[in-house]
C-alpha cells in the first residue's frame, strides 16, 4: 500500500525530475525512506517525481503524521529505492552488462495485421524491472483477495526454447520469436541484424562513450529510453508483437487496427462473497468482437492500467477513475465511476496500439478462473516493457529531419500546456455553473414561483367571479416556475457533467505527455552528443549513425502518438460539443413550453 504525505510547505520545482507541491497538499510517497533529503512519489495533480523530504510529513494509519524519514538526519542513513521502470536495475547502472552478440537472423518485416481471436500469451521469460503500479486508498474492497488472483509471480508451465538454462539465447528460439538487441548500431526493427559479434561488441564500447543522465530518478532513465539508444536493450520479439509507424499524409501515424471493436459497459451491480462478508461493485463488459460478456471489479481496470503504463513508455494511457474509500456503494458515486469506466474503455479501443495489447485482449475476453490467473502473471512477466518496448517498433526506413521532429514536438509542448490552463479554466467554470444550476437557479426560479402564488391567493380575497380565472392563471404560473427550477437542477447530468467527464479524462492526457516528451528530448540530446563526439574523433561515424537511429525510432512512436492524440482529440470534443449543444437547445424548448402553458392560461380571463 502506497503511503502518503502532507506537504508542509510550498515547493516549487526547478530541475527535471522534480515536482511542484502546495502547502497542506497530500501525497502518495513511493518509499519513507529518502534519498539525499529527496523522497519520490506523486502529486494530487499526478504529477511524479521527487520533493524534499524536509517538506513533509508521513500520514500514519492511525491519522498521525510523523517527520519523513532522513528528514535532518544524515544523507548515509538514506537507503536506496528499487527501480520501479523497465531496464534500470535497483543498484543503477554503475556496472552494466555488456549485450550478448547477434548470430545475424534477419527479422521479418512488418506484418500486415493480425486477429483479434484471443490466444494464450506467449511467455517471454525474465522479470519486471518496470513500474509496479501503485495502489490507492487502503481498507476497500478493491484488495486482490479473491479466487482469480494470487502473489505467486511464477508462471505454471515452464518455458519453451532458449528462455531457460545457463547457455543463453539463441536469435531464434524455434517459437516464432526473434532475438533483438540495440547493441548491433543498425535499425532493429523492420530491417537486419548485423552478424558480426565483434561489431556488436564495437557497438557498445563505443555507446559507452555516450556519458549517462546524472539524474538517475529522471523519466528518460526510469522509463528505459536511455538504455534503448545506449544500445542496451535486448529481448525476443514474436511476430505478432511488432508494432508498426507508419508514414501518413500528416507524419507519422499508428497502423490503423484493421479490425476495431468497441466494448459496452452495463450497469454495475454488488456482489457479495464471503458469505456476504465482503461486498464489491462488478462490471459487466462486453467485447464487441467476441459478444462474450465477462465481469470485471475495479482492481482489475487498476491492474491493467499498471501494466499498459509500466509497457508503453511513449504512449497515454489514460487514467482511471480514482479509487474512494468511502461511499463506494451509493447510487452517484456508481453511476459517475461507470461514465469514466466508459470514457476510459472508449479511448483504449480506440487506439490503434493499446486495443491490440495482449494484456488488454486478456482482460477483455478471459472468463476462466485458471486462464486468468496464467494470463496476468505472463503480463506481469512481460519482458517488451519500457525500453525494450522500442525494439518491437517497425518504423519507415527514411530517417527523420531532426529539427524538424524537434519543432514539432516543442510546438505540441506549448499546445498541451495552453490546453491544460484551458481544461482547467473550463473545468472549474463548468463544475460552478453546474452547482449554480442544482443549488442556486432552482431557488430562485422556487422564491419567483411562490412569490406569484402568493400574489394569486391575495387576490384570492376578491370574491368576485371576473377574478377567478386570472387568480387560477397566476398561480399556475408559479407552479410553472417551481418546475422550471427543477428543470435546472436536473439539466448539468444531462449536458454539463458529460463535458466534465472528458475534461477530466484529457486532464490525465495532459498529465502523461512532459514524461513522454520528456523521453523523445532525451534521445535527442544523445544524438547531439554523438555528434560531438565524432568530431572530437571519440566516436565512429557509423556508430554515431547507430544512436541517431535508435533516436528516430524513439522520434517515430512520439509523432505517431501525437498524430493519435490529435485525432482523438477533434472526434471527442466534436461529439461533446454536439451533444451539449442539442442537450441545451432541447433544455430551453422545455423551459420555453412551460412558459408558453402558463401563458395559455391567461386567454380566457
Amino acid at each position: 500500500m502506497a503511503l502518503q504525505a502532507r506537504a508542509l510547505y510550498d515547493f516549487q520545482s526547478e530541475n527535471v525530475g522534480e515536482i511542484s507541491v502546495r502547502e497542506d497538499e497530500v501525497l502518495t510517497v513511493y518509499s519513507e525512506h529518502d534519498i539525499e533529503g529527496w523522497l519520490e512519489g506523486a502529486n494530487s495533480r499526478g504529477q511524479r517525481g521527487l520533493f524534499p523530504a524536509s517538506y513533509v510529513q508521513i500520514l500514519r494509519a492511525g491519522g498521525d503524521a510523523a517527520p519523513a524519514s532522513g528528514a535532518g538526519a544524515g544523507a548515509g542513513a538514506a537507503e536506496p529505492l528499487a527501480s520501479r521502470y523497465a531496464n534500470v536495475p535497483s543498484g543503477g547502472y554503475d556496472s552494466p552488462a555488456p549485450p550478448q552478440p547477434l548470430s545475424g537472423v534477419p527479422l521479418p518485416a512488418c506484418p500486415a495485421a493480425s486477429t483479434f481471436c484471443p490466444t494464450p500469451l506467449t511467455q517471454t521469460g525474465g522479470g519486471l524491472g518496470g513500474l509496479q503500479h501503485q495502489a490507492s486508498g487502503s481498507g476497500d474492497d478493491d484488495d486482490w483477495d479473491d479466487d482469480w488472483d494470487d502473489n505467486s509471480t511464477v508462471a505454471d508451465e515452464p518455458l519453451s526454447g532458449g528462455g531457460g538454462g545457463g547457455g543463453g539465447f539463441s536469435d531464434f528460439d524455434g517459437t516464432g520469436r526473434y532475438r533483438v538487441s540495440t547493441g548491433a548500431g543498425g535499425r532493429n526493427v523492420g530491417g537486419s541484424v548485423s552478424s558480426s559479434s565483434s561489431a556488436a561488441a564495437a557497438s557498445s564500447k563505443s555507446t559507452a562513450t555516450v556519458s549517462r543522465n546524472l539524474n538517475r530518478f529522471s523519466t528518460f532513465v526510469k522509463s528505459g529510453g536511455e538504455a534503448f539508444i545506449l544500445g542496451e536493450a535486448a529481448g525476443f520479439v514474436k511476430d505478432g508483437d511488432k508494432i508498426c509507424v507508419t508514414a501518413g499524409p500528416h507524419g507519422p501515424e499508428w497502423q490503423e487496427n484493421p479490425y476495431p471493436f468497441t466494448c459496452s459497459i452495463d450497469e454495475p451491480t454488488k456482489q457479495t462473497k464471503f458469505k456476504g462478508i465482503k461486498s464489491y461493485i462488478s462490471y459487466r463488459l462486453v467485447p464487441s468482437h467476441t459478444q462474450c460478456p465477462v465481469n470485471r471489479r475495479y482492481k482489475h481496470f487498476d491492474w491493467l492500467y499498471g501494466r499498459l503504463v509500466e509497457k508503453f513508455p511513449v504512449i497515454s494511457v489514460p487514467h482511471i477513475p480514482e479509487k474512494q474509500a468511502t461511499g463506494r456503494f451509493e447510487e452517484d458515486f456508481i453511476s459517475k465511476r461507470k461514465k469514466g469506466l466508459t470514457l476510459w474503455m472508449n479511448h483504449m479501443t480506440s487506439h490503434p496500439v493499446l486495443a491490440r495489447c495482449d494484456a488488454f485482449q486478456h482482460f477483455l475476453t478471459c472468463n476462466d478462473e485458471k486462464a486468468w490467473k496464467q494470463g496476468k502473471r505472463k503480463a506481469e512477466k512481460d519482458d517488451m516493457v519500457g525500453g525494450n518496448f522500442f525494439l518491437t517498433l517497425s518504423t519507415p526506413q527514411s530517417p527523420l529531419d531532426l529539427q524538424e521532429v524537434e519543432s514539432r514536438v516543442d510546438g505540441f509542448k506549448t499546445f498541451t500546456k495552453r490546453m491544460d490552463e484551458s481544461v482547467f479554466q473550463l473545468s472549474h467554470t463548468a463544475n460552478e455553473f453546474a452547482r449554480k444550476q442544482v443549488v442556486g437557479f432552482k431557488k430562485e426560479y422556487q422564491k419567483v414561483g411562490t412569490s406569484f402564488r402568493l400574489l394569486s391567493q391575495a387576490f384570492e380575497m376578491d370574491q368576485q367571479s371576473f377574478s377567478v380565472g386570472l387568480n387560477r392563471a397566476i398561480a399556475f404560473t408559479g407552479d410553472a416556475y417551481d418546475a422550471i427550477g427543477e428543470l435546472f437542477a436536473e439539466q448539468p447530468k444531462q449536458d454539463i457533467d458529460p463535458v466534465v467527464d472528458l475534461l477530466a479524462l484529457y486532464q490525465g492526457h495532459l498529465t502523461n505527455f512532459p514524461d513522454i516528451i520528456h523521453v523523445q528530448k532525451g534521445a535527442l540530446t544523445k544524438v547531439k552528443e554523438s555528434k560531438r563526439h565524432v568530431e572530437e574523433g571519440k566516436m565512429e561515424l557509423h556508430q554515431a549513425d547507430g544512436v541517431r537511429e535508435r533516436c528516430d525510432t524513439i522520434s517515430f512512436a512520439t509523432l505517431a502518438e501525437i498524430h493519435h492524440f490529435h485525432n482523438i482529440r477533434v472526434s471527442d470534443f466534436k461529439t461533446q460539443m454536439q451533444h451539449f449543444l442539442q442537450q441545451q437547445i432541447h433544455f430551453y424548448q422545455k423551459v420555453t413550453q412551460k412558459l408558453e402553458e402558463a401563458l395559455q392560461k391567461y386567454d380566457g380571463v
